[in-house]
């Protein structure tokens, strides 16, 4: 008796659907998503190099697989908003930045079935807004403006589907963002080369269509 149910229970869990991606799917997927910069900039006059903090968002992308195993996604996102300091000086309130960071992949899925581990490459776009000091050093600094990036893109990522419709994902990706930080530096307008180069992890849920 115990063999049969044993046996039983074996091919009921051969026999318990797989759920995939097919080619032709839609994929929408909603978490959070957190921007870690690795930066390094040159050097702001006496005052070291700048350095910006981590922010969490709304993240979202969406993916159309184009075969079975590949697909095409772009991730967007809710503003991601950081402050700026000068750590080496001791300022921990230089300056306020939002940016958006729209990043088109190409990817390839593993396997089949429910777990569909992934990895893919692509561009990024990064577009900064409501740069402005917030402290701006007894005078010295003012009219902040840093200029939009464009680089490359690398991922890695894991869905589990549980059914036709809904997944779960965890992705990580690595994004060259090099941009040009200008200000005014009493009456000389300068330009820092600074290099962000975020790592960008999201959990999510999604649906496919």
């Amino acid at each position: 008796m115990k063999t049969k149910l044993l046996s039983l229970a074996i091919l009921t869990a051969l026999s318990a659907p797989a759920f995939s991606h097919e080619a032709g799917d839609f994929i929408v997927r909603v978490g959070a998503a957190t921007v870690a910069p690795n930066e390094s900039s040159g050097q702001v006059a006496t005052f070291g190099e700048f350095a910006v903090d981590d922010n969490t968002q709304l993240g979202l992308n969406f993916t159309y697989m184009v075969t079975n195993n590949f697909g095409v996604e772009l991730l967007a996102a809710t503003p991601f908003s950081h402050e700026v300091t000068l750590p080496e000086a001791g300022v921990n309130d230089l300056a306020k930045l939002k940016h958006l960071p729209p990043t088109l992949m190409a990817q390839y899925y593993f396997g089949s079935g429910n777990l569909r581990p992934y990895i893919g490459a692509g561009v990024n776009m990064t577009v900064f807004f409501d740069e402005k000091f917030t402290n701006d050093l007894d005078g010295a600094l003012s009219d902040l403006d840093v200029d939009t990036s464009f680089g490359l893109a690398g991922q890695v990522g894991i869905d589990y589907k549980f059914n036709d419709n809904w997944l779960v994902n965890a992705s990580v990706w690595y994004i060259d963002i090099g941009t040009d930080v200008n200000f005014n530096l009493g009456e000389d307008r300068v330009s820092i080369k600074t290099d962000i180069d975020p790592w960008v992890y999201m959990l999510s849920v999604g649906y496919t269509f």
